[in-house]
């Protein structure tokens, strides 16, 4: 009785210090459960020979002969001046990709939309991108392809540009979705890495609709300002060119850690209507033009004249026109305040991002895919230039 049960002990402990707990790889979590969420399982294959088939797209990607800084370029039928508009747009929100760059279908760029239409429709049509870590855990937001561009096999980043609904249990301190444009912090672990791992291999392009990072507690203590400052690391220490794009929105965080002044071989191109500033329109209003707000709101007829009213009413009728007071003034606030955010975005444009040098260059959006590709062999020129005069 005695031996069993230490014989039943030793197979515990074998279990807990490294043995096999299970029979196979779908008992111990598999790609479902544990290597596709926690990020370890890049990619998921059916069986050896879609493993196989996805290695070798893999290499396609990323291998470089001997004495070769970048990997081949790839024959590619896909013409380079190929207009992005009339490319499919998947979502109800529009039809094509040239309705999400329409100041008609979309004024401001404030709707939501789906930045992987956009990216598949940037990249060459005759190579299917494989997208790395689609399944990461709390990481929606980050997208990440490993695509061709013009042939060249680059590294495309995207930022998810709609709401998407969070899964399991909601914590009390954190967002109910994962808002549009927003990084959250397995979203910058995931764009962290992915630079990381294209440094030094193949070029980086960034299609950016970014509004910062989230702040909540939730966010905050899961290392967000951490694995943020990882993305400005990666930044900082990538080894090749670096092409970097405005789609629709460009805000707060994203001026740190892709700023160009990060990186000598970064060229940042925005698309015409977009808007780049270190805070959009409504946020400053809300948080910095705070007092502006409130003096324009006191200073409305509106406002001015319940006051009015108030000062020379008693008893009743004053208290009657201090609740009037109380349910019109956030009303006329709101009002306001959509004036004062609409009056910055005027004046923090794409335009200005440009004469301020945060923006290289502004582009139509039917030259999207043209100008990128420009943009990448220039940042590989240079790539090149610079390793050929480290060696003399």
């Amino acid at each position: 009785m005695r031996s069993t049960r230490r014989a039943a002990q030793d197979s515990s402990a074998s279990g807990a210090t490294g043995g096999v707990s299970a029979e196979d790889n779908l008992g111990i979590g598999g790609y479902d459960r544990i290597m596709g969420p926690n990020g370890q399982a890049q990619y998921w294959a059916a069986n050896l020979d879609a493993a196989c088939e996805l290695m070798r797209q893999h290499n396609e990607q990323t291998y470089r002969a001997k004495g070769e800084r970048f990997p081949r370029q790839a024959k590619t039928s896909d013409d380079p001046n190929r207009d992005v508009r009339s490319a499919p747009h998947d979502g109800p929100e529009f039809a094509t990709v040239g309705e999400v760059f329409s100041d008609t279908t979309n004024p401001g760029r404030k709707k939501p939309f789906d930045i992987r239409s956009i990216m598949r429709a940037v990249a060459d049509q005759d190579y299917e991108p494989l997208e790395r870590w689609k399944d990461m855990r709390d990481a929606d937001t980050g997208v990440v392809f490993e695509a061709h561009l013009g042939g060249y096999p680059v590294m495309l980043l995207g930022i998810a540009s709609r709401a998407i609904p969070r899964k399991g249990i909601l914590p009390a301190d954190g967002p109910d979705v994962w808002t549009s444009g927003t990084l959250f912090p397995m979203s910058s672990k995931k764009l962290a890495r992915a630079i990381n791992s294209a440094s030094g291999n193949r070029p980086l392009v960034v299609l950016a609709n970014l509004s910062g990072f989230d702040g909540s507690p939730e966010s905050l203590a899961k290392w967000q300002l951490e694995y943020g400052a990882e993305i400005g690391r990666a930044i900082v220490n990538f080894d090749g060119p670096i092409v970097f794009c405005v789609v629709s929105r460009y805000h707060g965080g994203a001026f740190v850690v892709f700023s160009k002044v990060l990186n000598d071989n970064m060229e940042a191109l925005a698309v015409e209507g977009t808007y780049a500033s270190v805070l959009g329109g409504a946020p400053a209003a809300a948080v910095v033009f705070t007092r502006e707000v409130d003096q324009r709101t006191d200073a409305d007829e509106r406002i001015a004249v319940l006051r009015e009213k108030i000062a020379k009413a008693t008893g009743a009728a004053r208290v009657e026109l201090l609740a009037e007071l109380a349910e019109v003034r956030p009303i006329v606030r709101a009002e306001k305040l959509g004036q004062k955010a609409v009056e910055y975005d005027a004046v923090h444009t794409i335009q200005r991002a440009r004469e301020m040098g945060s923006v290289d260059a502004i582009i139509p959006a039917e030259r999207l895919r043209p100008e990128l590709i420009a943009a990448l062999e220039r940042g590989m020129e240079r790539a090149l230039a610079g390793l050929e005069a480290g060696k003399t």
